[in-house]
């Protein structure tokens, strides 16, 4: 793999958050290429019911995937790691052939079925419920974090 893809859906009001998120992004960008897609969230979505904004917000999920991609979803139904296993998890996918690592988080209802069906694993951050510009930046500072004890950077504490 050669590029890790954070895509998401809305975008991030707040300046600190932002700025923050795109800080750790050019720090793992040392690293490895880091790419951010944002899906701007839906016209008049407050007026559909959840499982049709999860099926409208998954197809256009879908439309920015590619059939080499590992598509990892962060979900609270994932499999939660402390960031040491994470790290070693992440240097696997590192070492494997998909050109690109794509790490998905969704809109506030989830996914739809269509996007669980092509995703290779689920992960969770946390057991709580984050506003998911927060999550932007956690997952952000995780996969420096992920990064930096692969590498040895004294970023990490044991």
């Amino acid at each position: 793999m050669n590029k890790i893809v954070i895509l998401y859906i809305g975008k991030t009001d707040d300046k600190g958050l932002e700025s923050a998120t795109q800080e750790y992004y050019k720090r793992s960008g040392r690293y490895i290429s880091v790419e951010e897609i944002a899906i701007p969230d839906i016209k008049n979505r407050k007026s559909l019911d959840p499982e049709e904004q999860k099926k409208r917000e998954g197809e256009l999920i879908l439309s920015k995937l590619e059939t080499s991609d590992r598509i990892i979803l962060l979900d609270e139904r994932g499999k939660e790691r402390t960031s040491s296993e994470m790290a070693v998890w992440l240097d696997g996918q590192i070492q494997s052939s998909y050109k690109r690592m794509v790490l998905i988080i969704g809109g506030p209802y989830g996914f739809s079925d269509e996007v669980y069906a092509v995703a290779h694993e689920k992960i969770s951050l946390s057991k709580l419920t984050f506003s998911h510009q927060m999550i932007r930046l956690f997952l952000a500072e995780q996969v420096y974090r992920w990064i930096s004890i692969i590498k040895g950077l004294p970023y990490h504490h044991d």
